[in-house]
């Protein structure tokens, strides 16, 4: 469907605009970061703030970018630009969106790697069940330490692992050459369903044949002792990268919205949505984790080496695994939808394009970087691109382009918005966007104008300096 007169397309209803920006946050940021933040950082206190966070800095903040883009109905960077212009400000404020378009591009490249190792597992856990039929635990007969040495492994394949990244990137392409109503909303309608259907499915296994008791106690008893300054922070990061803020994706999202939708409902139920997937995934993930006797600390390898041996003491083991990981593909996939459309909109708009042509010419750009992610586990793993910058000596490629990404551009284009937002843009023009009235209208635009840059501005300096 498309905005009569502009040729710009729009969601075909509210609930596929809700499924699709949900799916656009939920990510492999709630499947794996967030059950690894959790384990790191003391478990109840680091949930319970980070619930605090969304609230007051997340959500904020994803209204501001969706309403900035109903209001341009274009791509982020033109929709920043018409509301400055409709604002008698300067346009140059686009910068803002063009930082997050940027940075939506460099993190497609390596998120599609990690990607790719989701399909990897999901070949594995397929593989599995061939062998070891239904009923059986994971891995029969396999020491821990090989199930283990299966992501060290597929590390040290270059060949493997650049072709796992080329063919999450080219899955993503795909759906976002087709558009609106039969790509980016297809994925949405259909895809996001069968996720919550696993996910709940997956959650109600954990709690009858894990230690579900273990999980709960250890998500949400709250010891105080626990919230440190260091697990403020990264609650607060936490909050903003998981509702993919600061690159761009909900602002293009936000220009597909029809005219009657209430933003403010439609950001809560996103945010909301979301916050509900990171707190199942934890009770999804630490039941299983916990009564195989496994640590809940063990950081990013939580998902992909912990979680494995765990299947293999539980009934179901394989297909459960791979109902899993087939799981965490989809909301890997509805993610770099988002991260792929929000430049593939820019090009075309701009240059005047077809989507094709345009999704091709950014989708060549994120194979190249991603492939030198891809190789930074093996035959580029010396390979430091930001040696001359202290704070990435030591990076890889990959962990370069998530450092840059995630400590400069991504807080820094959330902070213009916020000031943009309220500071900058007409309110009146604001005030007819963002769907609030009364108390509600005054403290969102007290936390845009004070709380959330000030905040994301502290996540941004201990980041770089801490």
């Amino acid at each position: 469907m498309a905005v009569a007169g502009s040729g710009h397309e729009n969601w075909s209803s509210r609930s596929a605009f809700i499924l699709a920006a949900v799916g656009s946050a939920v990510g492999l940021g709630n499947m794996w970061r967030f059950p690894a933040e959790a384990g790191e950082n003391g478990g109840g206190a680091f949930v319970l703030f980070y619930i605090f966070c969304v609230l007051l800095i997340g959500l904020p903040v994803l209204l501001s970018e969706i309403l900035v883009g109903r209001h341009g109905q274009a791509n982020a960077p033109e929709s920043v630009r018409r509301l400055a212009r409709d604002s008698n400000a300067p346009e140059g404020w686009s910068v803002l969106a063009s930082l997050g378009v940027f940075a939506a591009f460099l993190i497609l490249s390596f998120y599609c790697v990690v990607g790719g190792w989701v399909l990897y597992y999901v070949g594995v856990f397929l593989g599995d069940l061939f062998q070891t039929g239904l009923t059986g635990g994971a891995f029969e007969g396999r020491a821990a330490e090989d199930i283990e040495g299966l992501l060290p492994g597929m590390f040290g394949d270059g060949a493997l692992m650049v072709g796992l990244n080329l063919g999450f990137l080219a899955v993503t392409m795909f759906f976002v050459a087709r558009g609106i109503a039969s790509g980016i909303e297809w994925v949405a309608v259909y895809l996001m369903p069968v996720f919550f259907v696993l996910f709940l499915g997956i959650t109600i296994y954990g709690a009858f044949t894990g230690n579900f008791g273990q999980a709960v106690s250890y998500l949400f008893t709250f010891d105080f002792s626990k919230l440190t300054g260091e697990v403020m922070l990264a609650a607060v990061g936490q909050a903003f990268f998981s509702l993919s803020l600061g690159v761009a994706g909900m602002m293009t999202y936000g220009a597909y919205a029809n005219r009657d939708t209430n933003l403010a409902e439609t950001s809560g139920i996103i945010a909301g949505a979301d916050t509900a997937v990171a707190m199942l995934a934890g009770l999804a993930i630490f039941p299983i984790v916990f009564a195989a006797g496994l640590s809940a600390s063990a950081g990013p390898g939580l998902m992909f080496q912990s979680l494995p041996i765990a299947f293999q003491a539980m009934p179901f083991g394989s297909l459960i695994g791979l109902a899993f990981f087939i799981m965490v593909f989809f909301a890997a996939l509805t993610s770099s939808v988002s991260l792929l459309e929000a430049p593939t909109a820019y090009v075309f708009e701009k240059f005047g394009i077809s989507r094709v042509a345009a999704t091709l010419i950014v989708g060549l750009g994120a194979a190249i970087l991603g492939i030198l992610s891809a190789l930074s586990f093996n035959e580029l793993a010396e390979f430091r691109p930001l040696a001359f910058i202290p704070i990435f000596a030591e990076a890889n490629f990959f962990d370069a382009l998530d450092g840059v990404t995630a400590k400069l551009f991504m807080p820094i284009g959330a902070i213009l918005t916020c000031i943009f937002v309220g500071w900058v843009a007409d309110a009146k023009l604001i005030d007819e966007e963002n769907g609030l009235d009364g108390v509600l209208h005054q403290t969102w635009r007290a936390l845009v104008r004070y709380v959330c840059p000030l905040a994301l501005a502290a996540i941004m300096l201990v980041g770089l300096f801490g």
